[in-house]
C-alpha cells in the first residue's frame, strides 16, 4: 500500500504536524485575544459601575444601567427609565475619565460576573477575531501547498532516476542502481528493476563467456583436426604415388586408419561433452557391482597395455556396490585408465582399486608414470589442456574433461594427487 512508502509517511506526517501547529497557533491566538478583550470589557464595566455608585445611584439601578450600556440598542421593549438612561449616557460619555473602579468590581462580583468569565460578552468581540481566523487558514493552506510541491518535486526526481536506470540497461550499462532500502510499492518496483538489471548483466557475461569459449573451442578443434587431416593427406599421396609397393601401401593404410580413428574419437568425445553441457543426457542410475564395472572398463584396454609392456593391476572388495549409471561411469573410468596408459612407459604399472564406505564407493586409479607438476593440477580438467612438460603427445586434452562432466552429472566427485616423476592418483567417488 502507498502508506508503506517512507516518503509518503513523512509527507503525511508533515501535513499532520503543519495542520496541528496551525490549528494550535490559531486557537492560542484567538484565546489570547479573547482574554484580552474580555479583560478590557470587564474593566470598562467596572468603571461604569463605580461611576454610577459614586453619584449615589443604587446598586440595582447601576446594574440595570450596565446591562443597557453594553447593548447596541435600548431596552428590547422600548422602555428605559429616564434616570437610568441619563446615568448610562453620562457614564458612556465620561467612562474614559473615570479612574477608580474598585467598587464597580465588587458590584459585578455580587452580580455573578467574573473577570474573563462572562459568556454573554462573546458576541461583542466575535467579529474582531475574523481577521485572525482568516490569517491562520491562509497560512495553513500556504504551508500545505509548499509541502505538496516539495513532495511532488522529490518524487519526480526519483522517477527520473528510474527512467535513466532503465535506459542505461538498454545500453548494456548496469552501473546505476535504484534505492530499495525502504518498504512500499515504489521501492518494490525499484528492487525488481535492479534484479532485472542484475539478471541481464549476468546473462550478458554468460553470453560473452560462451562466445569466448566457442571461439577457443573452434580454434582448438581446428588445431586438433589439422594434424590428422594433414597426415591423411600425406598418407593418401604416398599410397597413390606407389601403388605397386604392397608393403608401403599396407603401412600407410594402417597409419591412415589410425588417423581416422583419432579423428573419430575426437568427434565422438566432443559430441558427448556437448550433450552433457546442454543437459541432454539423462543418467539412469542403479545399484551395480563395482568389480564388474572395473572389469568392463579395463577389458578394452588390456590388449593395448600388453602391447606397450605395461601392467594393469586390479584389486578391491568383491562385495562392493556402486549407485551410478553403469554405461557413463564405465566411460569415465575407461578414460582414466586410458590417460594413465598415455603417460606411462614400458614396465610401468597401473593399479585400479575400489572400495565401499558407509557414505560412498570410490574407484582409485594409480600409475607409476611421469606425474603432474603442481602448477598443472588445477587445470588438467579443462578442455584441450595438456601439460607443457608431458612426454606424451597422444592425448588431445578432452578425456579428463569428459570424466569430470560425467561424474559431476551423477552427483559424484573426481580428484587428483600427484608426485612429479613418481606417480599420479585419480579418485572417483559416487555417493551411496
Amino acid at each position: 500500500m502507498f502508506w508503506k512508502e517512507k516518503h509518503t509517511r513523512v509527507f503525511l506526517a508533515q501535513l499532520l504536524c503543519i495542520a496541528c501547529l496551525s490549528i494550535t497557533a490559531a486557537l492560542l491566538l484567538l484565546r489570547l485575544q479573547e482574554n484580552r478583550l474580555q479583560s478590557l470589557l470587564f474593566e470598562h464595566d467596572a468603571r461604569i459601575a463605580s461611576s454610577l455608585l459614586s453619584q449615589g445611584i443604587s446598586e440595582e439601578t447601576a446594574a440595570r444601567a450596565i446591562a443597557y450600556a453594553q447593548d447596541d440598542c435600548t431596552d428590547a421593549a422600548g422602555y428605559m427609565p429616564e434616570g437610568m438612561a441619563g446615568a448610562a449616557g453620562y457614564v458612556q460619555k465620561n467612562a474614559a475619565n473615570i479612574s477608580g473602579h474598585a467598587g464597580g468590581e465588587t458590584l459585578l462580583g455580587r452580580l455573578g460576573l467574573e473577570k474573563g468569565g462572562s459568556a454573554w460578552q462573546a458576541t461583542r468581540f466575535h467579529a474582531l477575531c475574523i481577521a485572525e481566523k482568516t490569517f491562520a487558514i491562509l497560512a495553513g493552506n500556504l504551508f500545505l501547498c509548499c509541502s505538496i510541491f516539495y513532495y511532488l518535486r522529490k518524487r519526480d526526481r526519483i522517477y527520473r532516476e528510474a527512467i535513466a536506470a532503465i535506459e542505461n540497461c538498454g545500453e548494456d550499462n548496469f552501473t546505476l542502481k535504484l534505492p530499495e532500502l525502504y518498504d512500499g510499492t515504489l521501492y518494490q518496483l525499484f528492487a525488481r528493476i535492479n534484479f532485472m538489471a542484475a539478471m541481464l548483466k549476468t546473462r550478458q557475461e554468460t553470453e560473452n563467456k560462451v562466445k569466448e569459449f566457442l571461439k577457443t573451442t573452434v580454434s582448438d578443434i581446428s588445431h586438433q583436426l589439422k594434424t590428422p587431416l594433414a597426415a591423411l593427406s600425406l598418407y593418401q599421396e604416398i599410397i597413390l604415388n606407389e601403388p605397386g609397393e604392397a608393403e608401403t601401401v599396407a603401412l600407410f593404410a594402417e597409419k591412415s586408419q589410425l588417423a581416422l580413428a583419432r579423428i573419430e574419437g575426437l568427434v565422438q568425445t566432443l559430441l558427448k561433452i556437448t550433450r552433457l553441457d546442454a543437459g541432454a543426457v539423462i543418467f539412469f542410475k542403479k545399484d551395480f557391482d563395482a568389480k564388474e564395472l572395473v572389469l568392463e572398463a579395463a577389458e578394452e584396454l588390456k590388449i593395448r597395455a600388453e602391447k606397450e609392456g605395461k601392467k594393469l593391476l586390479l584389486s578391491g572388495d568383491g562385495s562392493a556396490r556402486v549407485y551410478c549409471d553403469p554405461d557413463w561411469s564405465r566411460e569415465a573410468l575407461g578414460n582414466l585408465i586410458k590417460n594413465a596408459l598415455d603417460h606411462t612407459e614400458e614396465g610401468d604399472r597401473i593399479r585400479i582399486t575400489w572400495e565401499q564406505t558407509p557414505l560412498m564407493t570410490r574407484f582409485i586409479v594409480t600409475d607409476t608414470g611421469e606425474g603432474i607438476e603442481k602448477e598443472d593440477l588445477h587445470h588438467i580438467f579443462k578442455r584441450f589442456y595438456r601439460c607443457e612438460n608431458s612426454r606424451s603427445r597422444q592425448g588431445i586434452g578432452l578425456g579428463l574433461s569428459l570424466v569430470k562432466s560425467i561424474v559431476d552429472g551423477q552427483g559424484g566427485t573426481v580428484s587428483v594427487q600427484s608426485e612429479p616423476g613418481r606417480e599420479t592418483t585419480f579418485t572417483l567417488a559416487f555417493p551411496n
